[in-house]
C-alpha cells in the first residue's frame, strides 16, 4: 500500500508539473514576442490587429474579487461564528445542510441566477433618482462590475463559512470559560477570544475564497459584461482574464492563442502566490 500511495502522489505531482510546462512552454514565448511591458500594461486588446494588452483583464479581476470579499468576507465570517457559538443544535441542522447545498451548487446555475434575477435588479436601482442624484451613476448597466462581484460574493460564502466554523470549534472552551471567568460577557468572550484565537483559520478562509474567486469563468462570463476595456466604473462592463480565455480560445490561432495562454501564465502567477500566502498564513498560525 505504501507503493500504491506513492505512485497517487506522484501522478497529482506529475499531473501540476506537466501543466506548467505547458503554459510557461506555450505563454512565455508569446510574452517574450509581444513584449512584456506591452503585454501585461497594455491598455488595448485586439486580436485582429495584433495588440495584446491585458491590463484591463488583470484589473479587472482584481476590482471583482475585490468586490466578492468586501460582500463575503462580513457576512461569511459572521455566519460562521453564529454557526459555531450562537446558534442552536436545532438550527445549524437546517443551517449546515444549507451551506453545503450552496457549495454544491454549479457555476452555470449561479451564471443563470445573476443573469436573470441580480443583473435586472441593479439595472433597476441604477436608474433610480437616488442612484442618479445621490450616488451619481450614469447609464448603470445591469451586467457589471458590481454583479459580478455580488454574484461572486454569494460564491465564496460556502468556502468561508466551513472553513472559519472548523476553526472555530477547534478553538479550546478553555479559552472561552476563561474568558467568563474574568467577567467578560459571552458576546465579548466570543469576539475577542475565540474570534483572535482562531485568526490564522480565518485568514486561511479568506484566502481560499479569493482562489475561488480569481478562477471563477462561467458565471462571471454571464454577468460582468465582458468589455475588454479599462474599468470605467462599479456598474459599467468588465472583463476578468478567465472570461478572456474561455470566449476567444475556440477561435483563436497563432498568436493570438498564444496570447491567451499566456493570460493563462498570469493567472497561474496569481494562484501561485494566493497559495504561498496561504502556506505562510498557516504557518505563521503553527508558529502562534
Amino acid at each position: 500500500m505504501r507503493w500504491v500511495f506513492t505512485a497517487c502522489a506522484c501522478v497529482s505531482i506529475l499531473a501540476v508539473a506537466l501543466i506548467c510546462a505547458f503554459l510557461f512552454a506555450n505563454g512565455v514565448p508569446a510574452i517574450a514576442e509581444i513584449g512584456p511591458f506591452k503585454f501585461l500594461l497594455g491598455t488595448t486588446w485586439k486580436p485582429g490587429n495584433n495588440i495584446y494588452g491585458i491590463l484591463p483583464m488583470i484589473l479587472g479581476s482584481i476590482y471583482v474579487t475585490a468586490g466578492a470579499l468586501v460582500v463575503g468576507v462580513p457576512i461569511g465570517l459572521l455566519t460562521a461564528i453564529y454557526m459555531s457559538r450562537f446558534a442552536s443544535p436545532a438550527v445549524n441542522k437546517v443551517l449546515q445542510p444549507a451551506v453545503e447545498l450552496l457549495a454544491g451548487i454549479p457555476s452555470v446555475v449561479y451564471g443563470f441566477f445573476g443573469m436573470m434575477f441580480l443583473a435586472p435588479a441593479v439595472q433597476n436601482f441604477a436608474k433610480t433618482d437616488f442612484a442618479r442624484y445621490t450616488l451619481h451613476i450614469e447609464d448603470g448597466k445591469g451586467l457589471s462590475m458590481f454583479t459580478a462581484s455580488l454574484l461572486l460574493g454569494i460564491m465564496i460564502l460556502p468556502t468561508i463559512i466551513t472553513v472559519s466554523k472548523t476553526n472555530l470549534d477547534a478553538v479550546p472552551d478553555s479559552y472561552y470559560e476563561g474568558s467568563l471567568a474574568l467577567g467578560a460577557t459571552h458576546e465579548r468572550s466570543v469576539f475577542f477570544t475565540i474570534l483572535p484565537a482562531a485568526k490564522s483559520g480565518v485568514l486561511s478562509a479568506i484566502i481560499l475564497g479569493v482562489g475561488r474567486a480569481v478562477g471563477e469563468t462561467m458565471a462571471v462570463v454571464m454577468v460582468a459584461g465582458n468589455q475588454p476595456r479599462m474599468p470605467q466604473g462599479l456598474f459599467q462592463g468588465v472583463r476578468t482574464m478567465t472570461s478572456n480565455i474561455v470566449m476567444e480560445m475556440g477561435y483563436a490561432t497563432d498568436l493570438h492563442r498564444e496570447a491567451l495562454i499566456a493570460t493563462g501564465v498570469v493567472l497561474f502567477v496569481f494562484i501561485l502566490l494566493i497559495n504561498l500566502c496561504f502556506s505562510a498564513v498557516k504557518g505563521s498560525g503553527r508558529n502562534d
